[in-house]
């Protein structure tokens, strides 16, 4: 959710910063805006082009208002406090026009802020609580004890904020300075050769650098074109470490796809390849560096919570089959966003498992927070290393997928749920719950899956030219048994997402309770029906919904033909161990709503009221 662009250095800085913006667009948006430093002497000006609605339309004005100079800021919005509007839009400006303010994130008491402001003769010019910092920064930056000194500025003002935030500034009076700081929401930095850059994330500035440093809780950054400083907010400098990102521009470009979705979905096989890479002891076990526990307090575990939101949620529900079945522990799957306010009783004999594909999902981190308070273990389960989750966790399992810019998550829970078998069987190894034997058969099961996944995704014409059919139907049903369940509220969240259709996915047998009521002549089913123990019991449930007019999907093992009776199309998948179904019943899912979505016209990387990464409660 929305995204932030900071450059100092030698190049055009409205360059860097629109690219900037330009690879953030995964983020989510509705407006955008940038302010570039025109120069460095006592006329310098910043310069501010702000549009409501995509990217292309800023760009539109900046084609006809060259902004030059080599410092400069940018956003792309998520509308919180006002309407998306050029108004509203990011950078804000003081009174003066000579602080420029982005922000990622709600200033919770900004109508306090606004009324002392207001009363000292301040004038707002839009509906946002981001503008109240413009106003703050310029009498900080004015008078007492801060004055002249941005960063000490934006410390004062920072410890009279509350709620979650990242802010940029810049100020006419400072050419080679941008100054940011952060609270609960992501900021990392990019270090450069004689140019340095902030960002929501390193894709912001990937194409010039691969050095990142990540930003803690509450510290401020100085940054030049020359150095970068860090401080907390009683102005103490703070040592860090910066790591290296390992991928770079193009893997983040489409490559000749039609939309980054497409291009996702078939990196899954690598994607899952490298998940597994490295994990593996010379005598076919697994070797888990980050689950930084020692063998006693993992046979101490006596319950395991997952949390988690979206489709992160729906990889735990399939790691809380796999968890339980190998270990024998009591696993507990909770939606982020009500783990702590229930109160779940918790200890230092529970493992708490948080899943985030970006490490910075608001609602999660915040269970993160409060399961290390009440002394529990904590693993991140996320692809994004120095992510704010994985700092915060006890250890990280990094599922390596690489970046993901579509909106709709597709290499990430695949990797997610590959990443639960991990812990699963690590777990069980470790606990003596499976013998050494059986854990390597698993896990040569594992190693079989990216290929599998690259020869299923070779049979999706048929998918694609069912998609067409369904294009215009209003409502979809989906039903599964077992790990065929959480793929059924996978599959019907991805048709929700991308296609804007009414879809739900259902535990068959809860088909006879109350959701068949929802079946008519001709309404779509997709059934999930990998060669399972529970299959027969499926099949009764297929009987049921096709005597009332459905028209039924099905996904069936390769060779069974005992669902082929009872379904209008057949979609084909490899076979595999029951367990590890998922990883397959992904794919034609994730297939089926992109085309879905795309036969209906509709942008299948950004669906409408999407962001990539939620990261306010």
């Amino acid at each position: 959710m929305c995204g932030i662009v900071g450059y100092v250095g030698s190049k055009q800085a409205l360059e860097v910063v629109v690219d900037g913006l330009r690879r953030l667009e995964y983020r989510g948006y509705d407006s955008a805006g940038v302010a570039v430093l025109d120069g460095t002497g006592p006329g310098a000006a910043l310069q501010v082009e702000r549009k409501a609605g995509k990217l292309a339309n800023l760009e539109k004005v900046l084609v006809e208002r060259e902004l030059r100079g080599t410092l400069g800021i940018g956003h792309t919005r998520w509308a919180t406090h006002g309407p998306p509007t050029d108004a509203n839009a990011h950078p804000h400006l003081d009174c003066a026009g000579a602080v420029a303010v982005v922000h990622n994130g709600t200033i919770e008491n900004y109508e306090e802020l606004v009324a002392g402001l207001e009363a000292r003769g301040h004038e707002r010019r839009s509906d946002t609580d981001t503008e109240v910092v413009s106003h703050l920064l310029e009498e900080r930056y004015a008078t007492g004890p801060t004055a002249g000194d941005l960063a000490a500025s934006l410390r004062s003002v920072c410890r009279d904020l509350q709620g979650s935030f990242v802010l940029v500034v810049a100020h006419r009076d400072e050419p080679d300075l941008v100054v940011a700081a952060r609270r609960n929401l992501p900021l990392v930095i990019g270090l450069g050769d004689g140019e340095n850059f902030v960002g929501s994330d390193v894709t912001a500035f990937i194409a010039h650098t691969r050095e990142a440093r990540a930003v803690e809780q509450d510290q401020v950054v100085e940054v030049r074109r020359d150095g970068v400083v860090v401080t907390d907010l009683d102005g103490l400098v703070v040592e860090g470490s910066s790591y290296h990102v390992d991928w770079d521009t193009d893997a983040a470009e489409k490559g000749g796809y039609d939309f980054f979705m497409l291009k996702e979905i078939d990196e899954q096989p690598g994607a899952v390849r490298d998940t597994l890479g490295g994990r593996l002891t010379p005598e076919g076990l697994l070797h888990l560096d980050e689950l930084s526990m020692s063998d006693e307090d993992v046979r101490g575990i006596e319950q395991v919570f997952i949390v988690a939101c979206g489709s992160a949620y729906h990889s735990g529900l399939v790691g809380k089959y796999a968890i339980e079945r190998w270990c024998r522990l009591p696993v507990q799957v909770e939606m982020a966003s009500e783990f702590r306010y229930r109160d779940p009783v918790l200890g230092r004999t529970t493992l708490v498992i948080a899943v985030s594909q970006s490490g910075e999902t608001a609602d999660t981190l915040e269970a993160v927070r409060h399961a290390r308070a009440q002394k529990a273990w904590v693993l991140a389960v996320t692809n994004t290393v120095g992510s704010t989750i994985s700092r915060e966790s006890d250890a990280a399992l990094y599922t390596r997928g690489g970046p993901e810019v579509a909106v709709a998550s597709t290499k990430a829970v695949m990797t997610q749920i590959t990443a639960m078998y991990l812990v699963g069987l690590y777990l069980a190894q470790l606990r003596g719950t499976r013998d050494p034997d059986e854990v390597r058969a698993h896990l040569r099961d594992l190693q079989e899956i990216p290929e599998l996944i690259a020869e299923l995704l070779t049979r999706m014409d048929a998918v694609r030219e069912l998609a067409h059919e369904l294009k215009d139907e209003q409502r979809v049903l989906f039903l599964g048994r077992h790990v065929g369940y959480p793929l059924a509220l996978e599959g019907a969240l991805k048709l929700k997402e991308l296609a804007y259709v009414s879809a739900e996915g259902f535990p068959a047998g809860e088909i006879k309770h109350g959701p068949i009521a929802l079946v008519e002549q001709g309404t779509p089913v997709v059934v999930i029906a990998p060669r399972h123990a529970l299959q027969a019991k499926l099949l009764n449930n297929v009987q049921e919904v096709r005597a009332r007019g459905a028209r039924t999907i099905v996904l069936a093992t390769d060779g069974d033909e005992s669902a082929a009776a009872y379904a209008e199309h057949v979609v084909r998948l490899p076979d595999t161990k029951s367990l590890l179904t998922p990883l397959l019943t992904l794919v034609p899912l994730q297939v089926l709503s992109a085309e879905i979505a795309r036969a209906r016209g509709l942008d299948v990387d950004q669906p409408r009221n999407l962001a990539k990464s939620v990261t306010v409660e």
